[in-house]
């Protein structure tokens, strides 16, 4: 496992460049995307390059980790919405090509052919990954099994605390999601973790220095071979 260490700005345009590498080697790849805030900024820098021409996603497929259960894709939360408003809208990909997870109608069924889907694709070749202050990934909280594919989550209590900041109240905020698995996340061939600020420092301790166990989630990347974490000064903090 590789650590690179740098400003917020500085680590989102070299996860950028790792995607523009990725697609540039390969126009037809297969990325698996993130929401929340941490990765805005490899999303504004993939945007500018598309605008540049530096590359295309016209070839490109995507898969999303997650959804939150009871929103519509339509909803300002939904991470439907968060994607095409930060992302999809801005460059040139097929959006009958983008995947994510449904939070409404027959989710469950949606949720157990996930895997199958991005086997079909050919597999995941780059996953950026944020990372939750209790160490989640995804919305595997802690105890999930390391064998988990795609599945419903119970949120966290500190999950829904940490996401109530995009919500106008605490009580909107969804107690439920899809989202993949630990097992689908290692599925892919390359992963890169993002993770700023003081409140992401125990997480990536013990993602570095603590052991592999379940109740970290985060730690099963101990295991993977081409893992990358990009982390700010402050998220690095207790590991120095």
């Amino acid at each position: 496992m590789k650590v690179v260490v740098g400003s917020n700005e500085k680590i989102s345009e070299l996860i950028a460049e790792e995607f523009i590498k990725q697609v540039n080697k390969k126009p037809n790849s297969v990325l698996g995307l993130a929401t929340g805030t941490s990765p805005l900024g490899v999303y504004a820098n993939l945007v500018k390059a598309n605008k540049e021409g530096r590359v295309s996603f016209k070839d490109v497929a995507t898969f999303n980790l997650d959804e939150y259960i009871g929103l519509e894709g339509t909803h300002n939360q939904s991470y439907r919405y968060f994607m095409n408003e930060n992302l999809f809208n801005h460059i040139d990909i097929d959006k009958s090509r983008t995947h994510v997870l449904k939070g409404t109608g027959d989710y469950l069924a949606y949720a157990k052919q996930y895997d199958e889907e991005i086997k079909k694709f050919g597999g995941i070749d780059l996953q950026i990954l944020g990372i939750g202050s209790d160490g989640h990934i995804a919305f595997n909280e802690p105890g999930t099994p390391f064998d988990s594919l795609t599945h419903v989550a119970e949120l966290a209590e500190s999950t829904i605390v940490d996401n109530s900041r995009l919500f106008n109240d605490i009580s909107e905020v969804p107690t439920k999601a899809v989202t993949m698995g630990l097992k689908s996340i290692m599925n892919a061939r390359k992963i890169v973790l993002i993770a700023t600020g003081k409140n992401k420092a125990k997480a990536i301790y013990n993602l570095l220095r603590g052991p592999k166990t379940e109740e970290v989630p985060c730690s099963i990347l101990q295991d993977h071979p081409d893992c990358t974490i990009y982390v700010d000064e402050d998220a690095y903090s207790l590991v120095k």
